[in-house]
């Protein structure tokens, strides 16, 4: 699981029509949607091609072992690598996004979202392709549906925040204990507050993304809010589609 908070590049809208600043609005959140999605597309197409690439499987389609490229990818050290890598992007983009160009952040981000996926390779193993399609529709319209209350709500959620990353933290060392004790409750309880969690953040952040919009923003400036925007709404949304699959995945 990973999560990042960004709030340095908010500001409030520029004085100027009103016609002209919602048009600037909705192309700005246009264009986080659409990085967003690509992202997410980008990571289920990578995670199933490490997957056909990694498993051997039978005529009735049961896996019966790992190819060479899996058996370094899932038992050497490189596991670790392949587990850690997409944190360590999102660290870089986060610290260095100011300095970056538009293309380079992007790019960032698309590697990012490809390592995503190669580390998620397995859930292909874990849960039936039936089950994992079921869940990604109910994570997206659920997404879709916050994600929209957010930008159309005009009550001030912001103070959301302290109580939404408190909560994500409490997940992370959570999920750190339950490493060690394997517990089934504690996992069942995780995954439900996890998903009460990034179903709050999808909302919170998609107003705190829509407020980052600045009519007098150049295109550099603007591309980049766009990427960081991006990237909240694509981690809200992974980490709710992980939760949710682990209530309702049905395992191999």
């Amino acid at each position: 699981m990973a999560d990042y908070r960004n709030s340095s590049m908010r500001s409030v809208p520029a004085a100027g029509t009103r016609a002209d600043i919602d048009q600037g609005l909705r192309s700005y959140m246009l264009k986080v949607y659409n990085l967003m999605a690509g992202g997410v597309a980008l990571t289920g197409v990578a995670a199933y091609a490490m997957y056909m690439l990694s498993f051997v499987t039978n005529d009735a389609g049961d896996i019966v072992g790992l190819t060479q490229l899996g058996n370094t990818l899932f038992n050497t050290p490189l596991k670790w690598v392949v587990m850690l890598a997409p944190l360590g992007m999102v660290f870089f983009l986060s610290f260095r996004i100011n300095k970056m160009s538009v293309a380079a952040a992007q790019a960032t981000f698309w590697v990012y979202a490809g390592l995503v996926g190669v580390s998620l390779a397995s859930i292909f193993a874990v849960y039936t392709g039936e089950s994992i399609t079921q869940v990604f529709f109910i994570t997206a319209a659920t997404f879709g549906a916050l994600s929209l209350f957010g930008y159309t709500t005009k009550r001030d959620i912001s103070g959301w925040g302290s109580f939404l990353f408190m909560g994500v933290i409490g997940i992370v060392i959570a999920m750190v204990v339950n490493i060690f004790l394997a517990s089934p409750a504690l996992q069942f309880a995780i995954s439900v507050i996890g998903v009460l969690v990034f179903a709050g953040l999808t909302a919170y952040d998609t107003q705190q993304i829509k407020e980052m919009y600045y009519e007098g923003d150049g295109s550099a400036v603007a591309g980049r809010k766009a990427v960081m925007g991006a990237l909240r709404l694509y981690l809200d949304f992974l980490n709710m589609f992980l939760m949710l699959l682990q209530l309702f995945g049905n395992r191999e």
